[in-house]
């Protein structure tokens, strides 16, 4: 009987590995194909809707994307900062096979810089033509 548990044994542990192994992840495909081209939106000409949503998100950081018929507008903020001066850098926008790339950077006032005082919220809105992709953030 020992004999047959340690087979039985033996046979799970295979057929666990084999499971493992066999599993595949999707395929994140972050070959560019192109570089996009874009909008930085103010907040005049932002969509009523959207607007709303940043106000109501901005307290904390956020990354969303958000879409009409004719735009994409992809949207990072970086939450509450106690001070001006703040500037949001796109470092990256592109397309691949299966998805849209964005990398933005929040640049701080420097040491010199004269700043207003009291809370901000910055955030950054790139506008671009419709596109039926999702949105990764870096």
């Amino acid at each position: 009987m020992n004999k047959l548990r340690k087979k039985f044994l033996f046979l799970m542990i295979v057929v666990t590995v084999l499971g493992f192994v066999g599993c595949k992840t999707e395929d994140t495909d972050v070959k560019k194909i192109k570089d996009l081209e874009f909008t930085v939106v103010s907040d005049d000409d932002l969509p009523g809707e959207l607007k709303k949503i940043i106000d109501e998100k901005k307290e904390n950081p956020f990354k969303l994307s958000y879409s009409n018929k004719d735009y994409l507008y992809i949207v990072v903020g970086y939450g509450k900062q106690e001070s001006g001066g703040y500037s949001i850098a796109v470092e990256d926008l592109y397309l691949t096979s299966n998805a849209i790339y964005i990398d933005t950077n929040l640049i701080g006032p420097s040491q010199q810089d004269l700043v207003s005082q009291g809370v901000t919220y910055p955030y950054v809105v790139v506008k671009l033509e419709f596109l039926d992709k999702s949105v990764v953030f870096n």
